[in-house]
């Protein structure tokens, strides 16, 4: 055995003791904050899992859709009654949109994606037609001011503006996921055109009719699918401009427009062009509102106080019947609505998916912050409904086909294929089919041991 350096013999050294982690302390804070982290981490893996984005998008449109089916019947009743209309008139209306709505959604869900992308086409050719045909006169018709509007019969009318932003979103999408496929994207004149000046053109048509407040939509849409795109910040501020000054011009022109503007903050009524009454009313009827609301149907601003209750200001009756957590409530369900949508614009490695999910979540989100924006005073009235809630067919059906869209590319993420191809029909096949798993089908969805069990237990 060799020595030491000082030549005496080598020193012996205690092997060291495995270092065993210390227990952590049981503190009455960490027995406080113990239950919310495992609460917290339950949620996040819950919030990963592949089918997310899909429940997200089904349940709160159908929650939000259901929801706006009540409201509108609270806040249009005495309305109804003021025409000499049955009480549940605008409420039978709206539910029949809602079910041939439904229909659209669950058509577009079950659409491939290369059907969509050959419908856009023949439904910007169709939205521009009639958004021309409105202006002829005899056929377009005139609805508080704005000339936007084509009858179809009877009590029966169609907005055709409202389809001109489900063109726009599958045409803009369609055109830009073919230019980055054939990597023209890193050219200005191929990202601006032809999308900008077929924005435009449907930008004008809405403007002939005097609907500012969709022109306003339709321009969110367009920056959304920029953006999208990854156009540069230049181009951005270049096309901003030009909406901007256009959008002033708009505005100093119009003595309307311009008392709408002038109602931001307002809390009393005014007189003079700056009649401030419905935005000062629709704050009156959330201040109300308290908590938890006057209770459902017991709104007083609805009785003649609040113009246009159950259409544009419809959030303003359901905050004052109930309250708070209702407003919360329909909140939440929009945020749910957007992050998925997000996460499904996010997720997929098709440009078309990516383009067109981010388009429709543009438009609902801008939709809804303008509405809700415009009742809580922060905005101008700008004269939108707010999506899925508020009365209106012609909003309706393109909004509920467009979330059909998204359900359709929700499930069209591998992990949610993989996911959704695992569960089976839940009675499996009848009796007789073919096959050896043919009549057991619907066993395979049990869990089983990994190991053998033994023969008498269960």
């Amino acid at each position: 055995m060799p020595g030491s350096r000082t030549g005496g013999p080598p020193v012996q050294r205690a092997a060291r003791r495995p270092v065993t982690p210390r227990p952590p302390r049981d503190t009455p804070l960490r027995r406080l904050v113990a239950p919310l982290w495992r609460l917290h981490t339950r949620a996040h893996k819950a919030w990963d899992r592949p089918l997310t984005a899909y429940y997200l998008i089904l349940g709160g449109s159908l929650l939000i859709t259901v929801l706006g089916l009540v409201m509108v019947y609270s806040a249009s009743q005495i309305t109804a009654l003021q025409l000499s209309l049955p009480g549940s008139y605008f409420f039978r209306k709206q539910f029949l949109a809602a079910l041939i709505g439904g229909a659209l959604m669950f058509a577009a869900a079950r659409m491939p994606v290369k059907l969509h992308r050959a419908l856009a086409y023949p439904i910007l050719a169709g939205a521009v037609f009639l958004m021309a045909l409105v202006q002829v006169p005899g056929i377009g018709m005139s609805v508080n001011g704005n000339q936007n509007w084509i009858s179809l019969g009877g009590s029966f009318q169609i907005q055709p503006s409202e389809f001109g932003k489900l063109a726009l979103v599958l045409w803009g999408a369609d055109l830009i996921a073919r230019k980055q496929e054939k990597k023209l994207l890193t050219q200005w004149k191929h990202m601006l055109v032809p999308l900008v000046p077929v924005a435009f053109l449907l930008l004008g048509l809405i403007m002939l009719g005097g609907d500012m407040g969709t022109a306003i939509i339709l321009t969110a849409i367009l920056f959304g699918l920029l953006w999208l795109a990854g156009a540069p910040t230049r181009l951005f501020v270049a096309v901003l401009s030009i909406a901007g000054a256009i959008g002033v011009i708009l505005i100093k022109t119009s003595p309307n427009r311009m008392a709408r503007l002038a109602c931001i903050g307002a809390t009393e009524p005014q007189s003079g062009v700056a009649d401030c009454w419905q935005a000062v009313h629709g704050i009156y009827a959330l201040a109300s509102g308290g908590l938890f609301g006057s209770g459902l149907g017991a709104s007083v601003e609805k009785w003649g106080q609040l113009p246009e209750a159950h259409t544009d200001f419809i959030f303003a009756v359901t905050g004052e019947e109930l309250g708070l957590a209702g407003t919360l409530s329909v909140l939440a369900l929009f945020a749910a609505l957007g992050y998925a949508g997000i996460r499904v614009a996010g997720c997929t490695e098709d440009p078309f998916v990516r383009y067109a999910a981010g388009g429709v979540t543009t438009w609902i989100t801008a939709q809804a912050v303008i509405n809700i924006g415009a009742v809580l005073g922060l905005l101008p009235i700008a004269g939108v409904p707010l999506p899925l809630f508020s009365y209106g067919g012609s909003a309706l059906l393109p909004t509920m086909f467009a979330i059909g869209l998204l359900i359709a590319f929700a499930r069209d993420e591998p992990a949610a294929r993989a996911a959704l191809a695992m569960r089976q029909p839940r009675f499996g096949r009848k009796r007789g089919a073919g096959g050896p798993s043919g009549s057991r089908r619907w066993n395979t969805m049990r869990r089983r041991a990994s190991v053998a069990r033994p023969s008498g237990e269960r």
